[in-house]
Parts: C-alpha cells; structure tokens; sequence
C-alpha cells in the first residue's frame, strides 16, 4: 500500500466538513499522560471554551470521546431507565434516530411526526406532553436530512411546567445557529465537531444542568477496579452503558480525575480549537457568516431557477435543500460535481432520497468563496445535462448579497 493522500475535495453537504488547517495543526502536536497537570489543564480549557460555546453557567460541559452520536447515546442511556416515556417530535432521520435509541434503552418511547420540510408548532409539541407525561423530551434542533431547524425558545419553560427533561441534539447547529442553553431552558445537549465547529468526526460536546445531574445521581454506580473505599451506589438502576455513563465522566473531568477511559488526547486538542477559533471570530459574527452564506447561497439557487425545498421560514443557515429539477438526474449532477470539481454536495434520506440535493455552507467552508464556486459549478453541470438556464446568473445574484452586506 502506498501512503495516505486523499483526493482534494470541497466538502459542500450536509456535513462532515473540511477542517480548519489550525484544528488539524492542533491535532499534529505531542501527546501528554492524561494525567499530566498539562493535559488536565486542557480539559479544563475545553470546559471553559464548551460553557461560552454552549451560552451556558452549567458546571457540567466536557467531551463524550466519539462522533456526534456518542454524545447523543451518552445524553439518552444516562437518562432513561426501563420504561421510562419519552417523547420524540419527528421532523426528519434524525428524531427517528432519537427514537431507536431510546427504544435501545428499554423506553416507551411515544412521537409525533410532521411532514418532512415542516417543523412543530410549539403548542402541538405541548399538547403531546400533556397527552403522554414523558420524563424526557428529546428533539433535534437542526435536521439535515430535511435542512430545517425546530424552534425551540419557549420548548424548556414548558418542558419544566409538566416536570419534564428536555435533551437537545445540537450536532448540526452548535456554532453556525444561536443555541442559548440558559436562556432557552435547554437541560442537555449534545453536538459533534464535524460540522458548523469546523473540525473532524470524533468528539461530541455535551452539557447539562443540575435538574440532569439530579437524575444521573440516582443512577451512580462506580466500576470495580476504581470504585474508591467506602463508596456506597446509589439506589437507582445502574446506567446502562459504562462507556456512555455521564456519572462516571463527571469523575473523570472534575477535580477527581477519577479514571474512566484513556481520553483521546488528540481529539481533545481538536476540540479546544474548534471551539476557541469560533470563540476567538466571535459568536454573533460566526452566527452572521452563516446566514449571510444561507441568503447568498438560496439566492443564487433560486437565480438558477432551481426550488428551495421546505418550509424557508425555519430552514438552517448552514444546510440548503433543493429539489432536484424534473428530468435532471441528481446523482449525475453530484457525480459531475464531485469527479469535474472536486466539490460534493449530498442526496438525502428516506422520502426525500434523490428528491433534494442538500447543500451546505458551515464552519471552515462558509465563506464567499466556496459558495461561489458551488454554484458556478452547479449550474456548469446542469447545463452539461441540458438544463435550460444563462450563464452567470447564480454567481451574479450571489456577489450581489455578499456586496449588500458589505462582504
């Protein structure tokens, strides 16, 4: 086998993204004992860096070592004991995800579900609490099976009305799209590096208040092997996963060190510059990157005479549906894209699969740049397959909103 060296691409879909050269600079430096006051002092930064990330006072911020998924099973399975019910509100793949995990856990998991480009009115999601009584409410923010993004201001003071907790996965939006955990009442979240932080797949950032560290509490169970003398578990049912068991991981990050895992040192450096490069630009301004983007990228789409798909009212700023145009075929138009350009944009799921082309524009990639080149390469490759539309339209509508907002 010859070295590794990967094919330059411009990752344009719904995520992964290319990561910041500085993210993977960080990853490239010297390993540390996890155990070394210096390594430990990192973990300590990234739980300061995840709580401004996060908008959030929770002492509770760290790493789940893991995709964005790990995050979301670590959230689920430290929460839900056998039988207890939660509710999904299902606007696209990932709330179905939400579900299949749960059931995993042994819940009696109940959901709604609304059409595929739509999202929930906060007094249907509201109605169903009333109807169901769940423990916990698990939603997505942002689905990028179907590029909209569920509002959820005002979803964690009703979730705390009917005594409810409210779990929040956040993979898709942490950094591109405003999550104030605080103000918002969100009690958990979780997110990936992989998307709108500009970073690799592997390390899932999570959250959670005290109303969280009150459930989990009476659940703890410490291994044998580290369980320290004297220790006496708690009377709940022990958490069912030890990798994912967010009581044994409060050990690990808080003064205690209370050993649980290797962590993954390099991930972990990934992580702390993710999260203090979007710090650093400043979230309002890495929020308005992305909407800028959003309305720069839908406006050269629709310039091409192509459909924005779904509800644009609540689509997110980083990921874009379109419908794939009648007698186009869309892998074609993707394969062109990816074989003659190097850029790749993505299909979608169920439903939607060859539908929608989802185009993104997050993290390291949401610059003027990238989405010009997107669309001058789209409508390349649609006119190759004998689209009708002019030349330079899409680019030309596109320059003209970054000039309007002085970019």
């Amino acid at each position: 086998m010859d070295e590794l060296n990967p094919a330059p691409r411009l990752l344009m879909g719904p995520g992964p993204v290319n990561a910041d050269p500085r993210v993977l600079r960080a990853m490239s430096m010297p390993l540390l004992g996890q155990f070394d006051a210096e390594f430990t002092g990192y973990m300590n930064d990234v739980m300061a860096l995840l709580r401004r990330l996060f908008q959030t006072q929770n002492e509770w911020a760290l790493l789940v070592n893991g995709t964005a998924r790990a995050g979301i099973e670590a959230a689920l399975v430290s929460l839900l004991e056998p039988g207890d019910r939660v509710l999904v509100p299902i606007f696209g793949r990932f709330g179905h995800l939400l579900c299949e995990i749960a059931r995993r856990c042994g819940a009696d998991v109940q959901s709604i579900e609304t059409e595929w480009g739509t999202v929930f009115d906060p007094q249907q999601i509201e109605t169903a609490i009333q109807q169901h009584r769940p423990s916990v409410v698990a939603v997505v923010h942002g689905d990028t099976s179907t590029t909209m993004a569920q509002p959820l201001d005002g979803l964690g003071a009703i979730c705390r009305h009917y005594d409810a907790l409210l779990y929040v996965d956040a993979t898709a939006t942490l950094g591109g799209m405003t999550v104030p955990v605080d103000a918002w009442q969100l009690d958990i979240v979780s997110a990936g590096l992989q998307k709108c932080l500009s970073g690799p797949s592997g390390s899932a950032p999570i959250t959670f208040n005290d109303r969280v560290v009150k459930a989990i509490e009476r659940r703890r169970h410490i291994e044998q092997g580290i369980k320290p003398e004297g220790f006496v578990p708690a009377a709940g049912l022990p958490i069912q996963s030890n990798y994912f068991d967010l009581a044994m991981l409060m050990d690990y990050w808080s003064p205690q060190r209370l050993n649980h895992h290797t962590e993954a040192s390099s991930m972990l450096y990934a992580a702390r510059e993710c999260a203090r490069l979007v710090l650093r630009e400043g979230l309002d301004a890495c929020f308005e990157r992305h909407a800028l983007a959003s309305r720069a990228m839908t406006t050269g789409l629709q310039a091409m005479g192509l459909e924005l798909f779904g509800d644009q009212r609540h689509k997110m700023a980083n990921v874009t549906g379109v419908v794939v145009p009648p007698g186009v075929q869309g892998d074609a138009i993707r394969h062109s894209l990816l074989e003659d350009f190097g850029i790749e944009i993505g299909t979608s799921f169920g439903p939607l699969h060859g539908r929608i082309w989802r185009i993104g524009a997050m993290g390291y990639a949401c610059r003027k740049q990238n989405v010009l080149l997107c669309l001058g390469a789209l409508e390349a490759a649609l006119r190759q397959q004998g689209f009708p539309l002019g030349s330079g339209a899409a680019v030309d509508a596109a320059m003209q909103v970054y000039r309007d907002a002085g970019s």
